[in-house]
């Protein structure tokens, strides 16, 4: 059924197809009612703009869309949203904004307004269609006190499930200074998972504006995977994961190049070069991550799941940007899996993922 060939220590297809099972039948009897809805898969980097956001954003001289083009009415009517969502067999989408966040810019008022004004529309959201919509939070982390009040107002309310956050802001690795040490804690505490994506525009770019920027699209298509992997790598070598064991990443892009290179980071740790000490087997580190299904190609996804576990993907569609897919399920039909572990990646595995 599936012909690649494993191409890590760790990712043995045997030990990954039985524990896939097994997880299956664990979920036999679901927790909630939204497990209970029905085959329609949950969609976890699905983005939103919410009007009230969108028309702050343009009083602020930063409008949602780009070159004079009208907002696409799928970012914010809801309505013809949950049309496209039934036609494509999606049942849920978590919203969380898209690489246009503003808290690389935003002034520390402004932002903490902007994070308010997206969750409460998102909450207004969840409570119209609450088994459609659940709830990525924003919140205003280039200031972590500010993030974390945000965090700890929204803390319980209803479909708030996860936590929508940039990789780096400005070409630094904010995150993962010890001003940020309260905030995972209490992201850890809630059992709110990190859902990871890049920040548009070219202060942010991976590897600077000077390389990627231009009419190419290459910030995106070359810095938005290698972005990916960078989180991954320094979750893994600050000790972050062992610090936090129990919180859940969620890496958007199918985890961008980082299942692609893991290998070349365990090889370094093994040699020495990397001068980095694991508490766990390298193998234990990948699957603290989960991906979405986003590789555009049907012998990537094959590789992914054959690297980190089925148990670790789930459905992602970039909705609605420009490297969205139109059928979110496209490639996950193709493999032709038993109905147990299709079902794991349309919504057992997210599911599992958000305690649901």
């Amino acid at each position: 059924m599936r012909t690649c060939t494993p191409q890590l220590s760790f990712a043995g297809r045997r030990r990954f197809m039985r524990f896939g099972a097994a997880l299956a039948a664990g979920m036999a009897a679901p927790l909630s009612a939204l497990a209970q809805k029905g085959p329609g898969a949950i969609d976890m980097h699905a983005h939103w703009t919410p009007e009230p956001y969108a028309k702050a954003m343009a009083a602020l001289g930063r409008p949602t869309f780009a070159n004079g083009a009208a907002l696409n009415p799928l970012m914010y009517d809801l309505g013809k949203r949950l049309t496209w969502m039934d036609q494509r067999n999606i049942q849920t989408h978590v919203l969380t904004l898209s690489g246009n966040m503003p808290w690389w810019w935003a002034s520390a008022n402004d932002a903490r307004d902007l994070a308010r004004m997206v969750n409460d529309s998102a909450l207004e959201a969840h409570a119209k269609y609450p088994d459609r919509f659940l709830v990525g939070l924003a919140v205003p982390i280039k200031q972590p006190d500010a993030a974390l009040a945000e965090l700890n107002r929204m803390a319980g309310k209803p479909g708030v499930r996860a936590v929508g956050l940039p990789n780096s802001i400005n070409g630094q690795d904010y995150l993962f200074g010890p001003d940020y040490l309260p905030f995972l804690a209490r992201c850890e505490e809630l059992g709110y998972p990190l859902l990871f994506h890049p920040l548009d525009f070219p202060p942010n770019y991976y590897g600077g504006p000077e390389r990627l920027a231009g009419p190419s699209f290459i910030y995106n298509t070359l810095g938005f995977p290698t972005e990916h992997a960078n989180t991954a790598e320094k979750f893994i070598i600050s000790g972050h994961l062992d610090r936090f064991p129990k919180l859940q990443i969620l890496l958007a892009h199918a985890g961008g190049s980082f299942p692609f290179i893991a290998a070349r980071l365990e090889h370094a740790i093994q040699k020495g070069a990397s001068k980095t000490v694991l508490q766990h087997p390298f193998k234990e580190y990948i699957r603290r991550f989960h991906y979405d299904t986003l590789t555009y190609s049907l012998a990537g996804l094959r590789y992914l799941i054959d690297t980190v576990g089925l148990d670790r993907v789930v459905i992602g569609t970039d909705v609605f940007a420009a490297m969205d897919v139109a059928e979110p399920t496209y490639l996950v039909d193709q493999l032709n899996l038993p109905a147990a572990e299709r079902e794991m990646i349309l919504r057992g595995n997210a599911l599992k993922l958000m305690r649901m």
